[in-house]
């Protein structure tokens, strides 16, 4: 009877390539598994010192009056020399660096009687921003003045006389670093805005996943919350973790209905790490008639000895019956009439294969002496079945696991990549439908959201 065992691998291995919609689990209500999608945030500090430098103009600043400021016969013109530099320090701060060429005239003389002189140097301005981030998404930044750095010190030459006006261009500068850092708070108030990053992973999930076109499966993921960790400062960069709190549930047939987008991210729950296992359950089928097609052309007119004698496989077919599969054997030879195998199929871990438990033997024989013989037919079979019948679950598993991964794997929203890694998938829960087998798989994998170009 290692027929038996021959048929299911094979059915196994043929069947699972099978597209048949009509083979679908009809009936079995998916649990809802609460899991974790996490989306790692980075942002680099250039494109903070792009937003930053495009927001301050070249000019910064210009003083054309010798008579303002009680008449201090003082002008000014301040540029910027070069890009902006922003690096991050190790405060939840960044530390911002402005570097300026100044040219500055000033008036010497009484009674209205002045000579004037120019001069033109250079100086770094520095700044601190810390960061905070608030629960409703907004980022809130505090840039205090941190003082000059003279490249060349301001003198004006009159020849034998050399007039230092550090002092006068530091006051000018001063009053604008003051107003400079306001500028640089309502700027990065309005660029830094994680909550477009949150709305985008949250509308990912408006539309179920064909996750099995093969098996007509689909996955909807239903987002509950948001957490985020805290922002981590390096020299180039700002890094964090964008996590969503999901139910996910398995359909099989047509595709659910999908949810409505949202216009804005509810307020999140600051965590110092984030959850990255995601968990979902996925269905994979076996039908029946396969099953039989593949037996009758494997094992019709097939012989194997029995007691000295010879019982030959006069056809074959596999069905369910009562939460039971059931093997229905005709011989003829020593033994005529139906062999009928019944068992319970179940999930063997160890073995990775689905097997028959609780196996149970029939013979419908018209011969009194053959149902006799019966029992020594009946041990055979039952311990062959028992020890060595099982459909192999590898092919299985390698489906759903190619399958799940391709739908894990794509852009389905521009400049927003899913990206998404099995590491555990097997079949535990094993049940039969009018038309075939159905395993049951859970999975374990992780998912991420990769925020690119946007």
């Amino acid at each position: 009877m290692k027929f038996i065992k021959i048929l299911f691998l094979l059915a196994c291995i043929n069947i699972f390539g099978q597209t048949n919609v009509d083979n679908q689990l009809a009936a079995y209500n998916f649990p809802k598994i609460k899991s974790s999608i996490t989306m790692p945030v980075t942002i680099p500090l250039s494109e903070i010192n792009n937003m930053i430098n495009a927001s301050v103009k070249d000019l910064i600043y210009q003083d054309d009056s010798y008579t303002d400021n009680n008449n201090d016969q003082f002008k000014v013109k301040v540029w910027k020399t070069r890009a902006i530099r922003v690096v991050g320090g190790t405060n939840q701060n960044l530390l911002i660096e402005v570097p300026l060429k100044i040219w500055a005239e000033k008036g010497i003389g009484t009674l209205g009687v002045y000579t004037y002189q120019n001069t033109t140097f250079e100086t770094v301005m520095s700044f601190n921003a810390s960061l905070s981030f608030k629960n409703n998404w907004t980022i809130v930044t505090n840039t205090q003045p941190n003082g000059f750095k003279w490249v060349t010190k301001p003198v004006l030459d009159y020849g034998k006389v050399k007039i230092p006006i550090t002092s006068l261009v530091e006051k000018s500068l001063k009053e604008q670093q003051e107003k400079f850092c306001k500028t640089l708070d309502q700027q990065m108030a309005t660029q830094l805005n994680f909550q477009q990053y949150a709305m985008m992973a949250w509308n990912v999930f408006t539309q179920p996943f064909n996750i099995s076109e093969e098996y007509n499966t689909w996955l909807k993921v239903t987002p509950i919350n948001i957490n985020i960790t805290p922002l981590k400062f390096y020299g180039n960069q700002i890094d964090t973790s964008i996590g969503i709190d999901v139910y996910s549930e398995t359909f099989t047939g047509s595709k659910p209905d999908a949810s409505q987008p949202i216009k804005t991210a509810s307020n999140f729950n600051s965590v110092p790490v984030l959850a990255d296992k995601f968990s979902l359950q996925t269905t994979a089928n076996i039908p029946f008639t396969e099953a039989s097609n593949i037996a009758r052309k494997t094992f019709l007119n097939k012989e194997f000895d029995l007691k000295g004698s010879k019982v030959k496989i006069t056809d074959i077919r596999v069905y369910g019956l009562d939460n039971k599969i059931i093997i229905e054997a005709e011989t003829d030879g020593y033994v005529k009439g139906k062999a009928i195998i019944s068992g319970v199929p179940v999930y063997d871990e160890s073995k990775r294969k689905i097997v028959l438990s609780g196996t149970k033997f029939k013979l419908k024989t018209m011969n009194i002496l053959q149902k006799t013989a019966s029992v020594l037919f009946q041990g055979k079979i039952v311990k062959m079945i028992e020890e060595e019948y099982g459909i192999p679950t590898q092919e299985l598993e390698e489906t759903s696991r190619k399958s799940i991964e391709e739908a894990f794997n794509k852009e389905y929203y521009k400049g927003l990549n899913m990206r998404g890694k099995v590491f555990n998938l097997k079949p535990t829960n094993i049940l039969l439908n009018p038309t075939g087998i159905t395993a049951v798989i859970d999975i374990n994998a992780t998912l991420k959201l990769i925020v690119n170009g946007i």
